[in-house]
């Protein structure tokens, strides 16, 4: 029997492997309905903007319990099944963002640090018709055409194996964007750099307000 109670496996298990233009699913309704209103609560409340690591947060209540769960091995192990590749031997960097900037989503693959990359998005409702939808895109500069565009509302979780051609990106925009990301990576070593680089750029941000 699963130990995971908030994330919606069968929902994760179903989404469809999608193979081209790389390896990636987006799955719907992926948290327990019951959980949301308590998971939109405890969110916690960055005034920062951009990813801060899990480690930099206060976690609490619901949502403290959903990282758990997307941290676990026993989720790894799930989708390490539905990609067929080994991540739960990878290390995992757990990110949080409330606020995005216009900076941000420009087109990109991740680095070749990474094995893979989750999001989860929890955002109520998104009226934005274009900015802020992350897309599946066939190369690094153009935002159209896509092949998947990600809507970046409450349950949607997006999940794509790093290559030299994963790119993917969102137009512009400004304003609370709530999305959890789970990397999992090479090797640990990796992990405590990239934590490293997180914070300060995050000092930074502090210093010059950007």
């Amino acid at each position: 029997m699963s130990g995971l109670s908030i994330l919606n496996l069968e929902a994760v298990r179903s989404a469809p492997l999608s193979r081209e233009p790389y390896t990636f699913f987006l799955g719907t309704d992926v948290l327990d309905r019951a959980a949301i209103d308590e998971i939109r609560e405890d969110f916690p409340a960055i005034a920062k903007p951009g990813y801060l690591t899990v480690d930099e947060v206060a976690l609490k209540g619901r949502f403290k319990a959903l990282i758990d769960e997307l941290e676990s091995d026993e989720f790894s192990r799930i989708l390490g099944e539905k990609f067929g590749i080994d991540l739960v031997s990878c290390p995992r960097l757990t990110t949080i963002m409330k606020k995005s900037q216009p900076k941000y989503g420009s087109i990109h693959t991740d680095g070749p640090s990474k094995v893979m990359t989750l999001l989860v998005y929890m955002n109520d409702a998104w009226d934005a018709p274009a900015a802020g939808r992350l897309r599946v895109l066939y190369d690094g500069k153009n935002y159209e055409p896509f092949a998947v565009e990600v809507p970046p509302t409450m349950g949607t979780m997006f999940a794509f194996l790093r290559s030299d051609n994963s790119w993917h990106g969102h137009e512009p925009f400004e304003g609370e964007r709530r999305v959890v990301q789970v990397a999992w990576v090479k090797d640990a070593a990796e992990l405590e750099r990239k934590k490293k680089r997180n914070r300060t750029a995050q000092f930074l941000k502090g210093i010059f307000g950007r």
